[in-house]
């Protein structure tokens, strides 16, 4: 009986961790669209209800690491590292991700979020904007190993 349940337990685990999103436990350097410079590394993490969510864990830019003091509300004159700018964003199938909010810490606002991941992993292109996505800016991230 036990070897029985250690097996199902087992299988539930592997299930599990097939199961988990592609982003989750990934960490993406950030570009900057007008200059193309790295600004940070962001980590996605997967809740217990598939939703994900990215914080900031470094800061390229010097002097900009100590705090958002733009940001609003809960993130303001917090630091950058450990800030979460991704919310809400969910897997819709076939790469690509919808319904999250990101927070821009260099203007403090907050945007809708969609995403793409591409076919190789390597990049995800992410696009915040305010009504309708062709009212937004993108950018593209590169995967860090």
């Amino acid at each position: 009986m036990k070897k029985i349940a250690a097996v199902l337990g087992l299988s539930v685990i592997s299930a599990m961790a097939m199961a988990a999103d592609p982003l989750n436990g990934t960490k993406w350097k950030t570009i900057d669209d007008a200059t193309q410079k790295p600004m940070s590394v962001v980590e996605f993490k997967e809740t217990s209800n598939g939703v994900l969510s990215a914080k900031i864990v470094d800061v390229f830019t010097p002097g900009e690491a100590e705090s958002c003091v733009k940001c609003t509300g809960k993130y303001h004159n917090k630091p950058l590292k450990n800030l979460q700018i991704v919310s809400g964003l969910k897997n819709t199938g076939k790469n690509t991700y919808d319904g999250g909010k990101i927070t821009d810490p260099k203007n403090g606002k907050t945007y809708s979020f969609n995403a793409k991941l591409s076919q190789d992993g390597k990049t995800l292109k992410g696009r915040g904007y305010i009504g309708v996505s062709a009212l937004g800016r993108s950018q593209t991230w590169i995967r860090v190993n």
